[in-house]
């Protein structure tokens, strides 16, 4: 089942925490290399921040305005929008109305799969489109989100969203086979995700990568689209945020996740998601779409 996020103030939390009554987000089942999410909100919806995945959607009702690479963006029913790793952006309503939307953010390492190893990762311009093969590609991805995706389903959704991402790139320059090390980040990736609750040094990158810690953070960024210290704290946020949804108290969700204490959990989280804790927690109650 999806779960409603049903954004209720709670009179224990700060007045920065309230959220405006009517605002909700579903979030359907998971789904490995990506997550799916419907949402309305009233007004402001989230501040300045930043993940390390695609994001791209497309808004079904209002004016979703936002700012994105140092410019204004607004998306109107009928467009889609297209968010890149690691880009800092925001959301708001254009107008009194409010504005609704369906977003699906893609790992990009499933991108890298689909796209072949030899390929970058592809960089759409601009930031709203109507480019006919990304429609195409992001409405079926997003069209019942109270079904979990079976395997099949999930593959074909991400090689036409990396198909449809590759064929909205301007961009003409291709790498050729050999110009970044996979094996190399790929045993890096996998050393963070199975130390996400401690602290992964450089030195042990390298030593399970044979490459310095310089190299490395290159080879990550290009392959991955984020750097090694901010897919570590991505992973942490990840556990963090399951902890939440299964009523943890916050304390020890960061205690759990890997965070030094409550404070810095909530300081990362308010970056990646443009929301802390605390209002994350009251409106993320499961609940059958």
């Amino acid at each position: 089942m999806a779960s409603l996020m049903n954004e209720r103030a709670a009179p224990r939390l700060e007045r920065s925490c309230v959220p405006a009554a009517g605002d909700w987000m579903r979030i359907a089942p998971s789904c490995r290399g990506l997550e799916r999410v419907e949402a309305f909100f009233s007004g402001h919806g989230f501040d300045p921040h930043r993940h390390d995945t695609y994001a791209i959607g497309f808004t079904t009702q209002g004016v979703q305005s936002f700012r994105y690479r140092g410019a204004s963006a607004v998306s109107l029913p009928g467009q889609v929008f297209v968010l890149h790793p690691d880009e800092t952006h925001d959301g708001h309503a254009g107008t009194s109305t409010g504005f609704r939307y369906r977003i699906l953010y893609l790992d990009p390492g499933a991108v890298r799969d689909a796209l072949g190893e030899t390929a970058r990762l592809p960089f759409v311009g601009e930031a709203v489109s109507g480019h006919p093969q990304l429609l195409a590609a992001i409405h079926p991805a997003l069209e019942d989100l109270s079904m979990p995706l079976e395997d099949l389903h999930r593959d074909q959704i991400v090689l036409s969203l990396a198909d449809a991402l590759a064929a909205a790139d301007s961009s003409e320059v291709r790498r050729g086979p050999g110009a970044w090390n996979w094996p190399a980040v790929l045993r890096a990736r996998d050393l963070l995700e199975a130390g996400f609750r401690k602290r992964v040094s450089s030195a042990e990158l390298e030593a399970a990568t044979g490459l310095t810690r310089y190299v490395l953070a290159r080879h990550f960024r290009l392959c991955l689209g984020t750097s090694p210290y901010r897919y570590l704290l991505m992973r942490r946020l990840d556990r963090a945020r399951a902890l939440i949804r299964r009523g943890t108290p916050l304390v020890e969700a960061a205690l759990a996740s890997g965070f030094a204490d409550q404070s810095h959990m909530t300081r990362h989280f308010r970056k990646a998601y443009g929301l802390s804790p605390g209002r994350w927690a009251t409106v993320a109650v499961s609940r059958s779409l």
